[in-house]
């Protein structure tokens, strides 16, 4: 799977996404321009010892990112979306955009994406989800569709057996 960040803001939740990424083996892409540093002690402390395991990529914009990807087809998560995100089939190479924490995706380039924009459900009054527990919600629901290719299905206890 592939998680695309547009304009993350705030640091911690791009560290937990980023650990959510490694730990599911999926790539995570980030649009510029970001909210902060990709050194900051803040999004590499939320994202622990797990930066090794991930595959990240950097986009200029949106249209780099379009670019180096050959326009991939891209499901966006929005609060604007008519269809539920478990309304959709993802396919195991699915790219899905998230937007920036105070505005989300743009209403210029969802017009674009029609048929492929998705939400999360939520009481009328609520405004969004916070962004890591978006991507958590919408990808482990892309994974379960590929009924978990690749992932461990069955943990183990530390001090005993099952």
């Amino acid at each position: 799977m592939n998680i695309v960040l547009l304009e993350p803001e705030i640091p911690q939740n791009a560290g937990n996404i980023a650990r959510t990424c490694a730990a599911t083996g999926s790539r995570l892409h980030m649009i510029k321009p970001f909210g902060f540093s990709v050194e900051d002690k803040y999004l590499k402390r939320a994202g622990l010892d797990y930066w090794k395991l991930l595959d990240i990529d950097y986009y200029e914009n949106f249209e780099d990112f379009l670019q180096k990807n050959e326009n991939p087809t891209i499901f966006m998560a929005t609060t604007k979306s008519k269809k539920v995100y478990t309304q959709v089939q993802y396919q195991q190479d699915s790219y899905i955009m998230f937007g920036k924490e105070s505005a989300g995706i743009a209403e210029e380039i969802l017009l674009k994406y029609p048929q492929t924009a998705v939400r999360i459900p939520m009481l009328e009054q609520a405004r969004s989800l916070n962004l890591s527990n978006a991507v958590a919600v919408v990808l482990y629901e892309a994974l379960r569709q590929q009924n978990f290719e690749g992932l461990l299905k069955q943990g183990q206890l530390h001090r005993h057996t099952w």
